[in-house]
């Protein structure tokens, strides 16, 4: 038996094969794809038309070259969302959470929700980009869509719904929204009342294993290929990710890496207190009836655009260079909150980061090599001041940091993180996402027995690297400084 994982980031996507073979998971890339927003007005959107043909050039390429695939999960990033009509059709492209629609939404929220009531509700990060201050803000700009929508579909939902032709919702990408109560996990109706905005166009709710349908017969005659049957997985790509890590130890932390960083540990029950919610925690659904306490914190976002911002400058270096240069520069000439509002779609990031370095007295890095080691010892900082917080808010002793995703491959980064944090890393798997993706798969279908087994067949099949601290001391005193009007 073979399954399919198509895992969507905020930057790129894959469709991974994976099977079970002498007790070990094997993976293949069968396809790769780039990922971005588009401007359309003045509306920053996903292109679902283009992601969705190269999620079938992915399942047309398996089919092909394999006749055992028997399922296929989807996971992707959290709160987006895509509306359908009354007559089942997209009614726009999804807007990405990026877009500016949502700026000074609280305001207008906690006009009509006590925020401490919110979380104490939710569990859930109080962040502008929500799914629930999204729905708001098009209510409060009277959006045509919404007033013409039958259903919300979260972008994994969405997926489904053009793979199957069935609608429904699964509960770890829910678990974003800030509309799902976190001790029921169920739509918490008070909040849409509150908040004015209509619970009539949520679905019915599913937990990972379950399953969704199969390929339609008209996606399976335009792909030539058999039907396969769709599973809801830890649709929340953080969820499938957080499910490498589930074998760990009870005193790990875990960091999936990616364009944001997601740090947390794995609990039974949310923590719902004013301290959670003060230190900007987060509780999210994950696998095996389990809670992730995280905390989202931007993660290779800005060493994303800073790339990107000199190639298109045609100062273009390679990321093994630029890493090389930054592990020559001068060490700790300036430090950045990496989650200050100025950094989430700058029109320049280097433009950016030398306006906060200026707002905080601090000298501007003059050299590539000097913004990237900034930006990495940054996040080194923010990973440590992280890790006291869920240390604080979940009463754990945590000991060890499991880093998975495309991040765990920064070496530079790991090293400094370990010797930030003083604690042992793990690096690795690089593909925990699809990983996870496929152990949901194979839990369902009962190739796997249960999370433990699963857990146990992770630490057989994917080779990680250790990190130890050595330089603690040099990073005790520092400390990212904060601007003093951060509105701007």
């Amino acid at each position: 038996m073979r399954y399919l994982a198509a895992d969507f980031g905020a930057g790129s996507g894959r469709v991974i094969i994976g099977h079970i073979e002498n007790g070990s998971l094997q993976l293949e890339d069968i396809h790769r794809f780039a990922n971005k927003q588009y401007t359309s007005g003045n509306t920053l959107r996903w292109d679902f038309t283009y992601l969705f043909k190269e999620l079938k050039k992915g399942i047309k390429k398996a089919t092909q070259k394999y006749s055992d695939i028997v399922a296929l999960g989807v996971d992707t990033w959290g709160v987006d969302f895509g509306l359908i009509g009354r007559d089942g059709k997209l009614l726009a492209d999804p807007v990405c959470y990026r877009d500016k629609r949502t700026a000074g939404i609280l305001d207008e929220a906690f006009k009509r929700i006590d925020k401490a009531d919110l979380y104490a509700r939710t569990g859930t990060q109080i962040m502008e980009i929500n799914t629930a201050f999204q729905l708001l803000s098009m209510k409060l700009n009277n959006d045509a869509h919404l007033n013409e929508a039958a259903h919300l579909l979260f972008m994994p939902d969405l997926f489904n719904y053009f793979l199957t032709g069935v609608k429904k919702n699964e509960y770890t990408i829910a678990s974003t929204s800030s509309l799902l109560n976190a001790q029921t996990k169920s739509w918490d109706h008070e909040i849409f009342s509150a908040l004015g905005v209509p619970a009539a166009i949520m679905c019915e709710m599913v937990f990972p294993g379950a399953k969704i349908g199969r390929l339609s017969d008209v996606l399976c005659k335009e792909l030539d290929c058999y039907p396969i049957d769709v599973y809801a997985v830890g649709s929340h790509d953080t969820a499938s990710a957080a499910a490498v890590t589930y074998g760990s130890g009870n005193r790990t932390a875990y960091l999936s890496s990616g364009t944001w960083s997601l740090m947390g540990v794995h609990l039974d029950a949310p923590v719902l207190t004013r301290s959670a919610m003060e230190s900007e925690l987060t509780n999210e659904g994950g696998i095996a009836d389990t809670i992730l306490l995280l905390k989202n914190i931007t993660g290779m976002w800005m060493l994303q655009c800073a790339i990107e911002e000199w190639r298109r400058d045609g100062a273009e270096t390679g990321i093994k260079a630029l890493l090389q240069q930054a592990a020559a520069a001068t060490p700790f000439t300036a430090f950045i909150d990496t989650d200050d509002k100025m950094f989430l779609n700058p029109e320049s990031m280097c433009g950016a980061i030398q306006q906060y370095c200026t707002d905080t007295h601090q000298p501007v890095p003059q050299s590539q090599g000097g913004h990237v080691r900034m930006i990495l010892e940054s996040l080194a900082l923010k990973y440590r001041d992280t890790l006291h917080l869920l240390t604080q808010c979940s009463g754990k002793d945590i000991a060890a940091l499991h880093i998975v995703g495309g991040g765990a491959q920064n070496k530079l980064l790991n090293r400094f993180t370990a010797d930030a944090t003083g604690l042992a890393v793990v690096a690795g798997p690089v593909e925990a996402t699809a990983i996870g993706n496929i152990l949901v798969q194979a839990m369902a279908t009962k190739e796997i027995s249960d999370s433990n087994t699963a857990s146990k067949m992770v630490g057989r099949s994917f080779k990680v690297q250790k990190y130890f601290p050595g330089n603690k001391h040099l990073w005790d005193n520092k400390n990212i400084p904060v601007r003093t009007n951060p509105e701007q």
